[in-house]
């Protein structure tokens, strides 16, 4: 029994995968890197607890917009353990994604703005290369280019 008093249901792997739209080796793979986690029963079969539903399904939606899985870590260490996500766990996650994905936003818009600057270059090996070499900053070191994010100082 959980907490509100009701009985736990437990799902089988398959069962995790056909109503998540993940295969079994994803499961796998993110039980290893302990985004979810499952109990073994009798027969030694992992069983998950439904609310792992919830966990695929942000995990999904996380990865869907660049979220790496050591963030989805992150996030979900601060979770209270053996419950379900809830609404407020999730607008707690996406406002500290909210920052990273607007700063890789601004510097995706930069480069497309500045790619065609590229085009004569060729082999982006000129000293002087907007997306490699912005502002010529980093000439002195030597030849070639040498990536610096625009926001990163030299």
């Amino acid at each position: 029994m959980n907490s509100s008093g009701a009985e736990k249901i437990w799902l089988s792997v398959g069962e995790v995968a056909s109503r998540s739209g993940v295969t079994v080796s994803a499961l796998h793979f993110y039980e290893q890197k302990g985004l979810i986690q499952s109990v073994r029963n009798h027969g030694n079969q992992r069983r998950y607890a439904r609310d792992v539903l919830r966990r695929v399904a942000i995990i999904k939606v996380a990865q869907r917009t660049g979220i790496s899985l050591e963030q989805i870590k992150q996030a979900f260490d601060v979770l209270p353990k053996g419950e379900p996500p809830l609404q407020r766990h999730w607008q707690q996650m996406s406002e500290v994604w909210h920052q990273d994905l607007t700063t890789r936003i601004e510097q995706l818009t930069q480069m497309r703005d500045q790619l065609s600057l590229c085009i004569g270059c060729g082999c982006l090996s000129l000293a002087h290369c907007p997306l490699r070499n912005p502002a010529d900053q980093l000439a002195t070191q030597g030849p070639g280019a040498h990536f610096v994010p625009a926001d990163d100082k030299v």
